[in-house]
């Protein structure tokens, strides 16, 4: 942990903007490095333009690579695209623009030119699509969404509204990374774009038709008291709209937008960082949890959640999404009693116990919100939950809200909670650790050369030899998501009271092993020492 973990950055901490804008434009990648390629990760490319790996040529690059996949894919609808507050963000969704008109894209952008969230862009494609239009529509996402402010992010969303699969992805990626090898040779663009670009309401859709998925009513009558800190995201209009179009009790606790966000207390390592899940970005907002009956928070593209209460401060994120899935379950009267509720692998075990005593059915999958994105289209998924503090759900009928992660949705779920029940999230916790345990939870990271972490992205369970885990039986050893049979890139090894799940890292030489444990932090303890000896075992020679 940082010496300065939680305090308020200081002029010192804050990016030079100006540098950043110079860059994006100044500095052209290196086709020879592989740190400046274009690479999707489970959230987009990301990068930086100060490092050479989010910068003009790498926008025009996978633009025109998106212009070509969807002209494959047959897809001739709208692209919708927004723009999250970060400030390579703005850039990029000019040079997007230029590529995307030259090529004949019909593009929707945001009627006021402001910023617009993941969720609110997920919903419009869906909401196209759904209305029986002769085409279909897709979007792009411009955003790195909690990451620091000198990086930029661009994420490409298909028809079905939520993140591109690998084979996306891939396809994109290749191309793009074919063209800046060429030197952009192929790339198309036009001066002016934005007299060609249509213009769509993505915040009037969104907030007026979140009647159809949050008992609104009832947070009204309950006055429940909300305080609501967009972090300095894309959400900072639409929490004021919200409040507006209902009648909430609603503060928007800090209206501010500054690309360098100076106002944000430094993260567990010293960076600034919009992770509405993590205490030390979260202090500002937990030193006022007493103001109200739920504070909330959101990272940059409010796509992630964070959940204040006067009783529990920042609720772990695990908790919460069990104490959502219990709620709605018994809720939701026009939602099917035989589709499932979903959860990752590296989930609590907590979620297990809660859809067991409910008699639902659970959908495990591996991590990446990418696989909830089929259940929740075609109704078979209720619920869609990671651990990292991104869900979705379900509207009142049962049909889709958004396929992609709504951090704006579960902030304003855990008002009707409140409403409803008259207990806040954190205090409804405590009754299900009464009724199924309190589990100990952790993620630890293992040092890991990129040989063994190739090896271990492949592993099979069964090559892994032991039959106990800290003095119990093991019952599981996995390779593959039981809820839909894809590859979990690791292992997760399982036994009746407690489980570890490593993977390895995306970015840096170590593998990360998510355990928990029903019996408390020092057989915790015991399960990650084991886990750790289990899969450097198996790793051995590697």
């Amino acid at each position: 942990m940082h010496e300065r973990a939680g305090t308020v950055a200081t002029p010192e901490d804050l990016i030079d903007v100006d540098a950043l804008l110079r860059a994006y434009t100044e500095l052209a990648p290196d086709p020879s490095d592989p740190a400046q390629a274009v690479a999707f990760g489970t959230s987009g490319h990301r990068g930086s333009s100060l490092k050479t790996s989010f910068n003009e040529a790498h926008i025009l690059a996978i633009t025109q690579a998106i212009c070509e996949y969807r002209a494959e894919q047959g897809i001739t609808g709208p692209l919708f695209i927004g723009r999250d507050t970060h400030a390579l963000s703005a850039p990029a969704e000019q040079t997007a623009l230029s590529v995307l008109v030259a090529n004949g894209v019909r593009v929707r952008a945001d009627l006021d030119d402001a910023w617009v969230p993941t969720p609110a862009l997920s919903h419009a494609i869906i909401g196209y699509n759904a209305a029986g239009h002769d085409d279909v529509a897709d979007g792009i996402v411009i955003t790195p969404s909690h990451n620091p402010p000198q990086d930029g992010g661009f994420k490409y969303n298909p028809p079905h509204g939520g993140p591109a699969d690998t084979d996306a992805t891939s396809w994109i990626a290749d191309r793009a990374n074919a063209l800046i090898a060429s030197g952009l040779d192929g790339v198309r663009r036009v001066d002016a774009a934005a007299g060609a670009v249509e213009r769509h309401d993505f915040m009037g859709d969104y907030v007026r038709d979140l009647r159809n998925i949050i008992d609104v009513d009832a947070i009204r009558r309950a006055g429940v008291r909300i305080g609501a800190d967009p972090l300095g995201g894309s959400a900072v209009r639409y929490w004021q709209a919200i409040a507006n179009e209902y009648g909430f009790d609603l503060t928007v606790v800090n209206p501010e937008v500054d690309a360098r966000w100076p106002f944000m207390t430094l993260d567990w390592d010293g960076k600034i960082r919009m992770d509405p899940s993590s205490p030390s970005a979260m202090a500002s907002v937990l030193a006022r949890k007493d103001e109200y009956d739920v504070l909330t928070g959101n990272d940059a593209d409010a796509d992630r959640h964070g959940i204040v209460t006067p009783d529990g401060g920042l609720m772990n994120p695990n908790h919460y999404l069990a104490v959502a899935i219990d709620y709605l379950a018994s809720n939701r009267p026009g939602w099917s009693a035989d589709a499932g509720l979903g959860k990752t692998l590296v989930s609590s075990s907590m979620i297990d116990r809660v859809v067991e005593s409910l008699g639902r059915n659970l959908v495990e999958v591996p991590v990446g919100f990418k696989w909830f994105v089929p259940g929740l289209s075609d109704g078979t998924m209720l619920f869609g939950g990671e651990e990292s503090a991104g869900a979705s759900f379900l509207r009142l009928d049962g049909t889709a809200w958004t396929t992609d992660k709504d951090g704006i949705l579960l902030a304003l779920l855990a008002a009707e909670i409140i409403a409803v029940t008259g207990k806040t999230p954190s205090q409804r916790y405590r009754e299900l650790t009464e009724q199924f345990g309190e589990p100990a939870y952790q993620r630890i990271d293992a040092p890991a050369t990129p040989e063994q972490k190739a090896v271990l992205k492949k592993l099979d369970g069964e090559a892994i030899a032991a039959t106990e885990l800290a003095g119990e039986p093991i019952v599981a050893k996995l390779s593959h998501a039981p809820g839909n049979g894809a590859a979990i890139g690791g292992v997760k090894v399982a036994t009746e009271s407690a489980w570890f799940a490593a993977r390895p890292s995306g970015t840096e030489d170590v593998y990360k092993i998510y355990a928990e444990s029903f019996k408390g932090p020092g057989h915790l303890a015991e399960v990650q020492a084991e886990a750790k000896s289990i899969v450097d075992a198996a790793l051995a020679g590697a």
